[in-house]
């Protein structure tokens, strides 16, 4: 029995008290799902609720007294060998070991789809992430929200929502001009202007456009004045960076559906409709000769300006025509990551979605990532060997892999500063967290296929009552926990969970590993051999599940 169908089954219960007159509460009131846990101290049974706790004043009566209800009802259901009140009323649940070894089973038979859920089903998402400039690699930031960034696809996918991974291309401002500056100026031997762009990836794209341009049978653009010059190496430069940048991404494994082009919504008119749609909604204002978005009525600490009085449009105004664009292509959620430096942009953007009439943090929600330290030797790699002042995604893969890479990147919180550190990531050690999980899964396979040298097959049968050891017990229990930790993961933003899950999962296969034998030592083979063939089956497949959310792979062998 997994805590998922513990918790149905204790929600039935419930219902039928209430239909049945001996619990005064509405069927509303009962929480869907019932929380279900693993107790932290495994004396106190196998999973664990507070379901009392939660609806005993509601229902007129003592959480204990509550709990005790359930307790001849829940007891009599197969599966369940006891059930006892704890504490002020907490309700812990002891399974047979039938039970809880059917586990194994359902996880082997599940395959892939274990841990998939149905959480978010029906949502559309939109999840904008990197969108990093088109005027050099893809910086460490950039690499740590492609690896969260599609890895929160993947576990909103996994829960049955809608998504559309976004790139926004930012190809309209200033930008391109420093970009197109910088290269005509390496192209023709000088230094590139104070406020723009060093590097080798500059000269290094500055010769691929003149190679481009000249075996197409064109003019050096060198050779061009001024303003033709920089359009060519405009128009060459920014095509040349944008499909390296995307090349690397793919090759880290975060591809996309979508990428947009910031100068579209100028030259379409959607900035122009999103101004009259907020017009109509009474939140636009003249004044000034310019126009301004009233966004200090939706907890902004100023309006702001859209179009300056020089007839302009500000930076604003894509961000206002950008969100609408969104939620007509169908989005029920927009959700941007951005780096640390947009921090003070949240008020204003949530101010923005609730001029639309919609609902900050559930239409529109932002998550703020945090910098990315490398570290070497023990002291910080501040400085790119190709792009001068910054460390890049390529240089992070060159030094410990995508698998490292992407992993190293996942397994923290959004919201907090992470120190990387490349000596470790590169190690095959236990204290090496990729290596960790990674092995665990290799040795998986490998007991398996010693197991069928030993004649130990799955095909032999399956009686779970055979996994009746504590370290069974403390494997499958840790087995049951995946899908609400993907389901969670998937709610709260926090794909780090996956991560952390993982590595426990793999302590607790490596513990299970060195106590229970699942080939014989000698003579026949036994049904408690075939039964732990099957548990560490699970565990090969729900590794291999958890590590496909995180964008890494699960090895054979290491």
């Amino acid at each position: 029995m997994t805590p998922t169908e513990l918790a149905v089954l204790i929600r039935t219960i419930l219902l039928s008290l209430i239909a049945d007159g001996q619990l005064n509460l509405e069927a509303e009131a009962v929480p869907d799902p019932v929380k279900v846990e693993r107790p932290r101290n495994r004396d106190h049974g196998d999973w664990s609720t507070n379901v009392a706790m939660q609806l005993g004043k509601r229902a007129g009566m003592n959480p204990r007294e509550f709990a005790a209800l359930l307790v001849e009802k829940l007891g009599a259901q197969a599966g369940i060998s006891a059930v006892e009140v704890a504490g002020p009323g907490f309700l812990n649940v002891r399974l047979s070991a039938a039970s809880a070894g059917e586990l194994a089973r359902t996880i082997v038979e599940s395959g892939p789809a274990y841990g998939i859920g149905e959480t978010m089903s029906g949502k559309r998402i939109n999840l904008e992430y990197v969108s990093a400039n088109p005027t050099g690699p893809v910086h460490l930031g950039g690499a740590r929200w492609a690896a969260v960034g599609d890895t929160l696809a993947r576990l909103f996918t996994s829960q049955g929502a809608e998504v559309t991974r976004e790139y926004y291309f930012n190809d309209h401002g200033s930008q391109i001009d420093r970009f197109a500056h910088s290269l005509l100026a390496r192209a023709r031997g000088q230094e590139v202007p104070e406020d723009g762009y060093g590097g080798q990836y500059i000269e290094d794209i500055a010769q691929q456009v003149i190679k481009l341009v000249t075996e197409a049978g064109q003019t050096d653009p060198t050779n061009l004045p001024d303003t033709e010059a920089l359009e060519v190496f405009r128009a060459n430069g920014v095509a040349l960076m944008f499909d390296e940048i995307k090349r690397d991404l793919h090759e880290f494994r975060a591809d996309f559906d979508v990428f947009f082009h910031e100068d579209s919504l100028h030259t379409s008119g959607a900035v122009d409709k999103a101004i009259e749609r907020l017009r109509e909604r009474g939140v636009i204002e003249d004044r000034d000769n310019a126009v301004w978005l009233k966004t200090s009525q939706f907890g902004d600490d100023k309006d702001r300006v859209i179009i300056k009085s020089d007839g302009q449009a500000a930076y604003f105004s894509g961000d206002i025509a950008y969100y609408l664009n969104k939620r007509e292509r169908g989005a029920d959620t927009a959700i941007y990551l951005l780096g640390a430096d947009h921090h003070g942009y949240i008020g204003r953007m949530y101010a923005m979605c609730a001029a639309f009439g919609d609902t900050p943090k559930e239409n529109l929600e932002i998550i703020i990532g945090q910098m990315v330290n490398l570290l070497k030797n023990g002291q910080p790699l501040r400085m790119s060997k190709r792009a001068g002042t910054i460390v890049t995604l390529d240089d992070l893969v060159d030094a410990v892999g995508v698998d490292a890479a992407r992993y190293a990147l996942a397994r923290s919180s959004m919201d907090s500063n992470i120190d990387i550190d490349l000596d470790l990531l590169a190690s095959s050690s236990n204290e090496n967290p990729v290596y960790y999980v990674q092995y665990a899964h290799a040795r998986t396979r490998n007991v398996h296929k010693n197991a069928e040298n030993y004649g130990v097959k799955r095909e032999l049968g399956f009686d779970p009552a055979m996994l009746s050891s504590e370290a069974d017990n403390q494997l499958l229990g840790s087995l049951a926990q995946f899908p609400e930790i993907v389901a969670t993961a998937a709610t709260l933003r926090e794909q780090h969970r996956v991560a952390r899950y993982l590595e426990q999962l793999a302590s607790a296969y490596h513990t299970w590993y060195g106590s229970c034998r699942v080939t014989p030592r000698e003579g026949e083979v036994m049904p408690e051999h075939v039964a732990r063939l099957w548990l560490n089956d699970a565990v090969t497949q729900v590794l291999a599940n958890g590590l496909a959310l995180l964008g890494v792979s699960a090895p054979e062998r290491m």
